[in-house]
């Protein structure tokens, strides 16, 4: 029996769509949403594509050639993954041109042969634009641009804490991590290249984040499945899901796969989707395509990543409860395999939730004037504001969880770090070009400081030892800014 679809997915027009209403109509609801008109004046639309509408291979090979990649061999599986293989982008595009000139295009056809059905995934390519010095590069090719910047995030999903925080700090970060120079886990900004025929198996995003996915060229089928109706994907003992749902999927291992009904879209060329939390998703490319990809979360959906840690911690325990007895930090170490299974532990969680309530605090700082309710920009204080209340709802659920841990950060500290006014400067223009689509000032770093924020905090809650002192923080800074505002209640 095959798939049961239910829908299609909405289309809109970006240009048409305020900021106010995406955000009303599809992030709080966790709708999807195909989005038009947001890419017109992107470069990638032009370098990326030939004149005949297909990826401009020979530009990567030319510019990124050397780069190492990591390429999923989607007609060989791996556990419940595609098997994942490394090369060179000159090899990736060589096999690409390759494989187009023969008639594997499949990946069940390519399971019975030696052909490789590759499919670029989870390319970092702005790190590596930075690495690799790519505008020393491309101004020796095309000297005709002053820099290279292939496309800018649409105003839609700005509002991207998980990026904004890996542009200043690693996620996790222990006694025998170093400092990474290397482009793994630097970021959630991902190119994604494949031929025709591939695909990436039935997944829910990483973190349980919103992503947002954009056709530079090609076109790509989506399948997805409301979080309402996940379990249905899923076996009798809620451990594995269904890998492929176009396979014969088994009723007896998968009782109620049948039952699901998910919603249908074919994305075209220059097309952005959104995907909010917890949807199940399945692509295929339908044509040769390349496209750009983020995962990105913030107080909207904060939930839903907190939800996911709780869910892969209770499973991470439950594998080593048989030796509890023998441990000598069994807490430790299921924080450990937490880390490395899903990317993050409760401490790394705790530590981000923590700048970023104050980074939103400093932002009310700099609106407030004498510490009087002064403000210069109500759409400002109005969204920190309600940033610091779902930060404020989530925390509430942590309280029980990090008291075994040993727990305390310097809230002094991590102020006076040049990473944390890095943090606060980006979120600054962050909120103001969601205020205002064409602002461009920039800003003078030189006249941003934490003096009076620094003065905002005495030394009760100068320490975070638990999610408990978080709140008492929050409250604290905020009443002494005397800001509260509209409805938004702290």
């Amino acid at each position: 029996m095959g798939v049961k679809i239910g829908g299609e997915i909405e289309r809109m027009n970006g240009k048409e769509l305020s900021y106010e209403e995406f955000v009303k109509n599809y992030v709080e609801k966790n709708q999807p949403v195909v989005i038009t008109g947001l890419m017109d004046d992107w470069r990638a639309c032009n370098d990326w594509v030939t004149k005949d509408g297909l990826p401009n291979l020979s530009f990567f090979s030319l510019n990124f050639g050397k780069s190492k990649v990591q390429v999923a061999d989607c007609g060989r599986r791996e556990f419940n993954d595609q098997k994942i293989v490394e090369m060179s982008v000159s090899d990736f595009v060589g096999n690409w041109v390759d494989f187009s000139s023969k008639e594997c295009s499949s990946a069940s056809s390519c399971e019975d042969s030696n052909e490789l059905l590759l499919y670029l995934k989870d390319w970092h390519f702005v790190e590596v634009c930075k690495i690799c010095e790519i505008l020393r590069i491309i101004r020796r090719n095309y000297d005709e641009y002053p820099d290279y910047i292939a496309y800018t995030t649409p105003l839609f999903f700005r509002d991207d804490w998980l990026n904004l925080y890996l542009d200043s700090y690693n996620m996790h970060m222990d006694e025998t991590s170093q400092e990474k120079n290397e482009v793994n886990c630097s970021d959630y900004r991902f190119v994604y290249m494949g031929s025709k025929g591939t695909w990436t198996p039935l997944h829910a995003d990483v973190f349980r984040s919103y992503s947002w996915s954009a056709n530079v060229c090609g076109r790509k089928k989506w399948l997805l499945l409301s979080p309402s109706q996940s379990q249905l994907v899923f076996d009798r003992h809620m451990k594995s899901s269904v890998y492929d749902i176009f396979e014969d999927v088994s009723e007896t291992k998968f009782p109620g796969f049948n039952k699901a009904i998910w919603l249908e879209c074919i994305q075209e060329q220059n097309e952005v989707i959104f995907v909010p939390s917890g949807w199940y998703h399945q692509v295929q490319n339908m044509e040769d395509t390349i496209s750009i990809n983020h995962n990105w979360f913030n107080a909207h959906n904060l939930s839903w990543v907190w939800k996911l840690l709780l869910k892969d911690y209770n499973e991470a325990k439950g594998y080593i409860e048989d030796i509890r007895d023998i441990c000598d930090d069994f807490e430790g170490l299921c924080q450990r395999n937490l880390a490395i299974n899903t990317g993050m532990n409760f401490p790394d969680f705790f530590i981000f939730i923590i700048r970023f309530s104050l980074a939103n605090l400093f932002q009310l700082c700099s609106l407030v004037k004498d510490h009087k309710i002064k403000v210069h920009d109500p759409f400002m204080a109005q969204h920190t504001m309600s940033n610091l209340a779902s930060i404020k709802q989530v925390v509430s659920d942590m309280e029980n969880f990090l008291q075994e841990l040993g727990f305390c950060l310097d809230v002094k500290e991590v102020l006076k770090k040049p990473d944390f006014m890095k943090l606060c400067i980006a979120m600054g223009v962050t909120y103001r070009r969601l205020r205002d689509e064409h602002w461009k000032h920039n800003f003078d770093t030189t006249e941003v400081d934490c003096g009076d924020f620094l003065h905002s905090i005495d030394d009760s809650c100068g320490k975070v030892y638990s999610p408990n002192d978080l709140v008492k923080l929050i409250n604290h800074v905020a009443t002494d800014l005397g800001a509260i505002f509209g409805e938004v209640k702290l």
